[in-house]
């Protein structure tokens, strides 16, 4: 019978890209609004990005993992599907794998608060920095976004996908850094308390990976069971590590 689950999941956070670097120029500058002439699905990734994404590609291809991915899913965002195809390009997974672009694996939508840094959202926004202060970010939703468990709700409905369709293989998914905490949610029945814990500790690196393998004792059918979270050795020291938050970005649309 075939399994439940994948063999192997590897849920991977896309390279760094130029609107992380844009975010970092407007804090350091006090800016209200991150400059940037993209929509936030259209933000690409840096130079960096590209290199990090690549270094994760060759040690994938070198034979550093229990074999490489069989399918590949993305995040529909021009960051994720470029660190998808650099990857690959670089021996990550077969050249002729197909990435299956889903667009539930979208970056979270922040709605009218994109764009904004923090001081921008505490300036033109006070009601909703206080609602966010009051809520947690688990739940504020702002108008136009979504909430963490917003983010839930549509990943839920991507694991049943993964599940139906991909039970046996090793599967690889390109996303952003809230998509890889909200897949720890569900994955690992986590609540509110224990996902923003694991969150307070750092922010999900670029290119970083998170490692689940299935493991047949384990509940009724077997489940998978986090074995590595936010690993980072394809680096190797050789490209530096970046951990910014993804930025907000533009308006989408």
């Amino acid at each position: 019978m075939t399994p439940r689950w994948p063999t192997l999941l590897w849920v991977v956070r896309h390279g760094q890209s130029a609107g992380n670097v844009a975010r970092d120029a407007a804090d350091a500058a006090g800016d209200f609004r991150i400059v940037l002439d993209h929509r936030d699905v259209d933000v690409p990734l840096s130079k960096l990005g590209e290199n990090q994404s690549r270094a994760l590609g060759e040690w994938f291809g070198s034979g550093e993992e229990a074999g490489r991915p069989e399918i590949m899913l993305a995040s529909p965002y021009v960051r994720a599907i470029q660190t998808a195809e650099i990857f690959r390009a670089s021996g990550g997974c077969a050249a002729d794998e197909k990435i299956c672009i889903d667009e539930r694996l979208r970056e979270k939508e922040f709605g009218i608060l994109d764009g904004l840094t923090h001081a921008g959202i505490e300036a033109g926004q006070p009601e909703q920095a206080a609602f966010r202060t009051l809520l947690g970010k688990f739940y504020h939703r702002p108008p136009g976004g979504e909430s963490w468990c917003d983010v839930i709700l549509r990943l839920r409905s991507l694991l049943d996908t993964v599940s139906l369709h991909y039970g046996g293989r090793r599967v690889m998914i390109v996303a952003h850094q809230v998509v890889v905490l909200c897949l720890r949610t569900i994955i690992e029945n986590l609540n509110e308390k224990e996902i923003l814990a694991i969150d307070r500790e750092g922010d999900v690196a670029n290119c970083a990976i998170t490692e689940y393998r299935f493991d047949p004792t384990v509940g009724r059918d077997g489940n998978l069971v986090l074995s590595r979270y936010n690993v980072t050795a394809p680096m190797a020291g050789e490209v530096p590590v970046t951990r910014e938050p993804d930025a907000m970005v533009a308006a989408r649309g």
